[in-house]
């Protein structure tokens, strides 16, 4: 029994928007440099989550995503439902088929199995997770990574603007003379 990747990263860009949106969107880059995600990807994600009315974009300058309703109305597996990921713990993916086209001695096990992770996760919710500490730890330590990440890039281009002006400069000076 596995979740993929869809559903991992769906319900990690949805609980990093509950942590960030309080009141302003979130654009999607800002997502895909805390979580590592493909912008690409999350633009998938967030078309899927925004069709289930999960989200609602905002366009124009400070524009992004913001979460529909409060985060203690949204489920992990609503999060998980939207972007037509199961978690399935089956073989046969649910179809009753797992043993040479009929059903197989164990699949009502692992049928209900299925049934008691999705009900579990109906049970939690957004700000369920938002609220734990741990979590607030982890954002945190993203959040003061993606700044340093950020300063040191913006420095390295600054460093980069200044030798480039100073090497013009230098060749227009030398060249005049």
């Amino acid at each position: 029994m596995r979740l993929t990747t869809k559903g991992r990263y769906a319900v990690t860009a949805m609980l990093d928007l509950a942590i960030h949106s309080e009141n302003q969107a979130v654009s999607l880059a800002d997502i895909a440099e805390r979580q590592s995600i493909s912008l690409s990807y999350l633009e998938q994600l967030f078309s899927k989550l925004r069709r289930s009315d999960l989200v609602k974009s905002t366009r124009g300058p400070g524009g992004g995503y913001q979460l529909k309703q409060a985060g203690a109305d949204i489920s992990i597996a609503q999060v998980i439902d939207s972007v037509n990921e199961t978690v399935d713990a089956t073989r046969c993916g649910g179809m009753a088929d797992c043993h040479h086209g009929d059903v197989c001695l164990t699949h009502h096990l692992w049928s209900d199995l299925s049934k008691q992770i999705h009900q579990f996760l109906s049970g939690i919710s957004l700000a369920d997770l938002v609220a734990r500490k741990e979590v607030q730890d982890i954002a945190k330590q993203q959040t003061k990574l993606t700044d340093n990440l950020l300063n040191v890039t913006s420095l390295e281009s600054k460093s980069s603007s200044e030798n480039l002006v100073n090497n013009l400069t230098k060749q227009i000076v030398s060249s005049r003379f």
